[in-house]
């Protein structure tokens, strides 16, 4: 495999849609939709696109980089009969989302698009491909089951996008990923999207893109710039606590992430309780509850939604003020994903985690990510005085004390090793 950039704009300044090179339709609709000025995903990612190459996109959740391979799409496929184009996403949530982006930027040029994801019945799917869309927005699962009772054939597809390409390697889509690669034509455009290029996704372009030019928005897998993150060190009983102490003074809309559904299910609980307006959205919840969670989310109707990671990279909604960790995740990498839903693209936002003993490990392994620790916040008082035991530093090797905060790769490597169990994850 052969990255490359092509000459002429790369390097360049973009700072205007007009710039790209895009039809006077598209740009009546990039308009209406009230995008002004290109991100540098987009500046740097449509223009190749426009162009047929293949293209691999690593740039932090948003950044805009659903329109960054929704408007070359529109552009190319928009005069073209059938199935021309395929997007894969992880989950329903972000294909719900890819979809609105091509009906938002592909109205004027008639662009049409087909959502394939599990959680509701096939027929009305059926129904909508008999239709001849250009686009099918699909999960790799319910795309196979589709292919297997013949009701969507992929031998015409010329532009095939995999978004969040690692999270659907870390969902375990792997081999269906494969069995859908080896059906689609050879040769076609691909345009690989995701937030980190670990070894598995660099094997996965290096076996299907030809040539692509690389985009690379930032140092991979760190969060929004415009975050302010702040962390709580908490005893286990003591965060829902702190979470209605938070909510209490708080303005804007909340999104607040736990580790487990049933955990989700307590917490919106307690908070519908405390009189605040709440939705949950976990997997356990219908495709139909899921998507009102959503819509009353971005509506207003409810002020705070509670979350597991299923929603992580699927949640679209602007200027949502504070992304609330009540769990740490289990991989450093999700951390990135959950911040990244505040400070979306130019806004900024607050991220807050709390952290207790037991998530000690969860915590060195973001600031190990992050190359700082995540600054301490002071306990609202309400909660009392710390105990002394909810420590979260790492011990010095020897002797008592606690081992200062010291990032270099040198000492994160030689005196802060990882655990099994750290290591364990990273394997998966």
């Amino acid at each position: 495999m052969g990255v490359h950039q092509l000459k002429g704009f790369m390097g360049s300044t973009i700072t205007d849609f007009h710039q790209l090179g895009l039809s006077a339709e598209i740009l009546r609709d990039i308009g209406r939709a009230g995008f002004t000025t290109p991100t540098p995903v987009q500046a740097q990612a449509i223009p190749p696109a426009l162009q047929g190459s293949d293209v691999i996109g690593c740039a932090q959740t948003g950044t805009g980089k659903t329109a960054a391979f929704v408007i070359p799409m529109v552009e190319r496929l928009a005069d073209k009969a059938g199935v021309r184009g395929l997007i894969l996403a992880p989950t329903r949530e972000l294909a719900i989302q890819i979809q609105q982006a091509i009906t938002q930027l592909g109205t004027t040029r008639r662009v049409r698009a087909a959502i394939i994801v599990g959680g509701v019945a096939m027929g009305p799917q059926v129904q909508t491909l008999r239709h001849r869309p250009h686009i099918i927005v699909a999960t790799p699962g319910r795309l196979l089951d589709h292919m297997g009772q013949g009701t969507v054939r992929l031998n015409d597809i010329e532009m095939l996008v995999l978004d969040e390409a690692d999270r659907m390697l870390d969902m375990g889509f792997a081999p269906q990923l494969e069995r859908i690669l080896r059906q689609v034509p050879q040769h076609r455009q691909t345009l690989l999207f995701s937030a980190t290029i670990p070894a598995e996704i660099a094997a996965l372009a290096k076996a299907h893109l030809r040539q692509p030019v690389r985009v690379n928005i930032g140092r991979s897998a760190t969060p929004a710039e415009r975050a302010t993150h702040q962390l709580f060190a908490v005893g286990g009983h003591e965060k829902t606590a702190l979470l209605l102490a938070l909510l209490k003074d708080q303005q804007g809309t909340v999104l607040v992430f736990t580790r487990t559904k049933h955990r989700a299910d307590r917490v919106a609980h307690a908070v519908q309780t405390a009189g605040h307006r709440v939705a949950c959205i976990h997997a356990n919840r219908s495709q139909s509850q899921r998507q009102e969670a959503l819509a009353g989310f971005k509506s207003g109707k409810y002020q705070v939604l509670v979350a597991t990671d299923i929603a992580a990279r699927g949640i679209d909604v602007a200027n949502i003020a504070h992304v609330i960790n009540y769990d740490l995740p289990n991989t450093a990498e999700d951390y990135v994903h959950r911040i990244g839903r505040t400070a979306r693209v130019q806004a900024s936002g607050l991220a807050s985690s709390f952290a207790s003993p037991e998530e000690r490990e969860q915590l060195w392994d973001i600031e190990r990510l992050l190359g700082k620790p995540v600054p301490r916040a002071e306990r609202p008082a309400s909660l009392g005085p710390m105990d002394p035991a909810l420590t979260l530093e790492r011990p010095m090797a020897s002797g008592g004390g606690q081992r200062p905060h010291r990032f270099t790769q040198r000492r994160q490597r030689d005196l802060w090793p990882r655990s099994p169990g750290a290591a364990a994850r990273r394997s998966r």
